[in-house]
């Protein structure tokens, strides 16, 4: 795992970095990985993906930070890249691999209540995604919006929000 974290590193080729990715997102399976991967600092270097140009290299990075966002621990480290997730969700072409990794991801980071101020300014974003989109990106978008509908203190915020 520091291999594949330390190539991550060090690569600036596309395909490495998907397969690298791919590697540690399988690897993640496993809660023991998880740590491993979260004290060799692979979150941040994996966070440090997102940013990549290249669609299928951030769709693998939301992956594994999907599979990651597990573990507790693990999503205390994720939440400083809520806001460059749901940015990409609302960036990311309609119904496309990437949206549908970050709605995933999201879902994930809103089964509790910790980090659902972090998504606010979203909520808008996701409610077009649930009229615009196909089946799947409603499926998707739906879960959030459940996880934050639970939470009392987001009423406000989703029934004021301008679609």
């Amino acid at each position: 795992l520091q291999k594949l974290i330390h190539l991550l590193q060090a690569t600036d080729d596309p395909l490495i970095q998907e397969q690298a990715l791919i590697t540690l997102s399988n690897s993640a399976a496993f809660s023991v990985n998880q740590d491993v991967i979260r004290n060799l600092d692979g979150l941040s270097v994996i966070g440090g993906m997102l940013s990549n140009c290249v669609p299928k290299v951030k769709e693998k990075a939301l992956n594994a930070l999907n599979n990651l966002s597990m573990n507790i621990k693990n999503q205390e480290e994720i939440q400083v890249f809520i806001t460059q997730i749901c940015g990409t969700v609302e960036s990311a072409p309609l119904n496309s691999d990437v949206q549908l990794a970050g709605l995933r991801l999201l879902t994930n980071m809103s089964v509790t209540n910790d980090y659902h101020q972090k998504m606010i300014n979203s909520i808008p974003c996701f409610l077009h995604l649930l009229s615009e989109g196909t089946e799947r990106t409603q499926i998707q978008v739906l879960k959030v919006l459940v996880n934050l509908s639970a939470n009392p203190a987001m009423t406000r915020h989703l029934l004021r929000a301008q679609v």
